[in-house]
């Protein structure tokens, strides 16, 4: 019966994990509009596939995924093709995380590479 207990409990704090972890997927209008419309936090991270800040932001997103409670997601916009975009958002550089919390923007961060940076600005969402 012990054993029982201990796998039960490993799951359900592995599954705790996993349903309380950052998502990084590619930016599209219909899951921003979800999120914000339900009011969950979401970031929009402008990406330029050139930028190599952006690239090192990027690895510091994917190394954060593990990271527990930070339930988000970020969404991966294009910086060269998401001009509307960038204008609703009063975006003017690439490597820019708009952090928002429904519609309430809560944190901006344009050029930090550091994943204490990162993660803060992901946290104020919360």
């Amino acid at each position: 019966m012990t054993i029982g207990k201990l796998v039960l409990s490993t799951l359900l704090v592995f599954g705790a994990m996993v349903s309380h972890a950052l998502e990084v997927k590619p930016y599209s209008a219909a899951a921003l509009a979800e999120a914000q419309k339900a009011g969950k936090p979401v970031a929009l991270h402008f990406h330029a596939d050139w930028c190599p800040t952006c690239r090192a932001q990027e690895k510091v997103l994917q190394g954060l995924k593990s990271e527990a409670g930070l339930d988000l997601t970020v969404l991966v916009a294009n910086y060269d093709t998401e001009k509307d975009l960038k204008r609703r958002f009063n975006v003017r550089a690439q490597s820019t995380l708009v952090v928002l919390h429904g519609e309430k923007e809560t944190y901006r961060v344009v050029g930090d590479t550091s994943p204490g940076g990162i993660r803060a600005a992901l946290k104020s969402a919360l």
